[in-house]
C-alpha cells in the first residue's frame, strides 16, 4: 500500500490552561501514540500522553504552549506517515488503506468509492458513495466483500443498494 498518511487520533479541544489537548483515539489506545514523537508531517512534536481514563488521552506537544494555542487546534487529526506504523499480520488492515477506494462488483461494474469504514461491534462496515452521492453500507465479510488491492474493492452485486 502507499504510504499516504493514517490518521490515529483527532484534538477535541484544550485541556486545563498549560497547553495539553483532548484526544479522540482511533487505534488501540494512547500506548499506540507513545511510539510517535512527530505527527503531520513534522509540525507536531508530541512531549508526553496520558489517558484520559475515559478511552481518549490527554497530550501535550512541544509547539502548544498555552491554552489558546491548544483551542485552536480543535479538530486537527494526529497523522503519522503508513510506513511508521508496524507491519500487518496476515488478514489484518488500516481503515486508510481503503478509504477512496474504487468500488466495482465481482461482474466488474463500477459502483463509487470507499468513503468510509465504521465498526459498530459486530464487524467492519464499508461505506460507498455512488456517483450520485447517494451512499449504502456493506459489511466487511467475505461474502459481501470478496477481496480487495491498493487499485479496488470488489463486492458482491447482490449487496449493491
Amino acid at each position: 500500500m502507499q504510504d499516504k498518511p493514517v490518521t490515529l487520533a483527532a484534538v477535541t479541544g484544550a485541556h486545563g490552561v498549560a497547553g495539553e489537548v483532548r484526544l479522540k483515539l482511533f487505534g488501540e489506545g494512547f500506548e499506540a501514540l507513545k511510539p510517535h514523537k512527530s505527527f503531520n508531517e513534522g509540525a507536531l512534536t508530541l512531549s508526553k500522553v496520558r489517558s484520559d481514563n475515559k478511552g481518549g488521552a490527554i497530550a501535550r506537544f512541544a509547539e502548544i504552549a498555552d491554552r489558546t494555542a491548544a483551542e485552536a487546534l480543535r479538530g486537527t487529526a494526529l497523522t503519522v506517515p503508513r510506513s511508521a506504523l508496524p507491519a500487518l499480520d496476515e488478514g489484518e488492515f488500516y481503515y486508510s488503506d481503503l478509504l477512496d477506494l474504487p468500488v466495482v462488483t465481482d461482474k466488474g461494474d463500477e459502483i463509487g468509492r470507499v468513503c468510509a469504514v465504521e465498526n459498530f461491534g459486530a464487524t467492519e462496515i464499508v461505506e460507498i458513495e455512488k456517483p450520485d452521492g447517494k451512499k449504502f453500507m456493506v459489511p466487511l465479510t467475505e461474502q459481501a466483500v470478496p477481496g480487495w488491492d491498493a487499485d479496488k474493492l470488489t463486492i458482491n452485486a447482490d449487496f449493491v443498494d
